[in-house]
């Protein structure tokens, strides 16, 4: 994946793909998933990751993947990881599998956060 423009300065991003895959294939692409969030996770700079379902089969995307990295830079690093690459290859020249992903870098630009109340 490239990116048109870098975050401004060394900010902590988040990592957001959504991933349009027809519905009988999700298990095995979480599967997957699963496996190269693996990689990931021992990355320096990695935060967390969560990978989420849609609730019907009938959105179009069936998956968000949405991670947290320290930098641009540490994603960047991962990414190049020769083993996540591979597995990424891997998912590509797979023919029986349908999946069409949109990954980008995101920087929180506003947030809310309701107080808790007792």
């Amino acid at each position: 994946m490239s990116q048109d423009s870098k975050p401004a300065g060394d900010a902590t991003v988040t990592f957001i793909n959504v991933i349009e895959v027809p519905a009988e294939q999700v298990d095995m692409f979480i599967a997957q998933w699963r496996e190269r969030a693996k990689i990931m996770s021992t990355a320096p700079g990695f935060r967390d990751s969560r990978l989420h379902r849609a609730v019907s089969s009938k959105t179009r995307f069936q998956l968000v993947n949405v991670a947290h990295w320290d930098s641009h830079q540490a994603w960047e690093a991962a990414m190049s990881n020769p083993e996540f690459q591979a597995r990424m290859r891997a998912l590509e020249d797979d023919r029986s599998v349908e999946v069409s992903a949109s990954p980008a870098l995101y920087e929180v630009v506003a947030s809310y956060h309701e107080e808790t109340r007792m």
